[in-house]
């Protein structure tokens, strides 16, 4: 009797803490103020500068064409946890985001959260985008607006159990995204600061350059250091301080514009694609991220 009671009660606790995870794994949205600011209408000119810095077309651009601006989605990225195909987020009203209010698109980069309620995997960098301000995510809407449609869904995820389940992701979230008390309303003007700024947040360098947990979760110490490729494939090298020592401030500006190293050497793999986005940024961007990096040490992410 005394087992079957013990039974009972190990259940009804068991059922009690996977209903508590069940509610603390619920999807949070942006509060009504930055839901407010973000739709005041943005600057579309402003707004191309800040897709380049963000790399959007990297993961949007539909395959087997060369249109950075048709951003149909479905390139297959392979991780450890299974194959993400980004969406479709060009303009066209059934399958890109057309019909998305500019605080739907808020909840998708600051908070990580579809316009149907649900958390976005983390293989879409909203733990960087997070960071991004209010300004930045309107004028990015804006530009995004006036980007041609293009009709056709990518395909589903195919990611490995139980690493699916998409309500697990708000358990991650609480461990790994950070907390952001307001969104800031514009970009800092110091130099370095404003490195800072694109480096942590649109830039999102740390999703590449930073070693992982076995959960995926960037581990916060060793940032900018240097960590495996998603696919597998290769490494992305240090970029902190001690990484670039041999790199000056311009060195480390030319490589973004031109993706030519200081010895001559080109940078390959997934830096390519980036140098293809961001050599389009300005060149204040470029180097206030260089100025931003040539400072860093790792552990000194603030």
């Amino acid at each position: 009797m005394r087992a079957r009671l013990a039974g009972a009660l190990g259940l009804v606790f068991a059922a009690a803490l996977a209903a508590g995870a069940w509610v603390v794994a619920a999807p949070r949205l942006i509060d009504a103020a930055t839901a407010r600011a973000v739709s005041i209408p943005g600057d579309p000119v402003a707004g191309r500068n800040v897709f380049f810095l963000a790399g959007c077309e990297s993961c949007h651009m539909s395959p087997g064409q060369q249109d950075r601006f048709r951003l149909g989605g479905g390139l297959e990225l392979k991780t450890p946890f299974g194959s993400f195909f980004p969406p479709n987020i060009s303009p066209d009203s059934v399958d890109g985001i057309g019909k998305w209010s500019a605080a739907d698109f808020a909840d998708a980069l600051l908070e990580g959260v579809s316009p149907s309620g649900e958390h976005y995997f983390p293989a879409f960098p909203y733990p960087s985008y997070r960071r991004m301000s209010v300004r930045d995510v309107r004028d990015l809407f804006a530009f995004l607006r006036t980007t041609p449609p293009v009709a056709g869904k990518a395909p589903r995820h195919a990611i490995r159990f139980p690493y699916s389940i998409r309500r697990a992701v708000g358990l991650w979230k609480l461990i790994y995204l950070p907390t952001i008390a307001d969104p800031p309303e514009g970009d800092p003007s110091d130099l370095e600061a404003l490195g800072r700024y694109i480096v942590q947040g649109p830039g999102h360098c740390s999703e590449c350059h930073s070693p992982r947990d076995f959960l995926g979760g960037v581990i916060a110490g060793r940032r900018l250091t240097g960590g495996p490729l998603p696919d597998g494939k290769g490494k992305a090298p240090d970029i902190t301080a001690t990484g670039l020592a041999d790199w000056s401030e311009n060195d480390v500006a030319d490589a973004l514009a031109t993706g030519f190293k200081p010895d001559g050497d080109t940078l390959g793999s997934a830096m390519a694609s980036v140098v293809r986005s961001i050599s389009q940024a300005s060149d204040q961007d470029r180097a206030a991220i260089a100025r931003y990096l040539k400072t860093y040490k790792p552990g000194g992410w603030r």
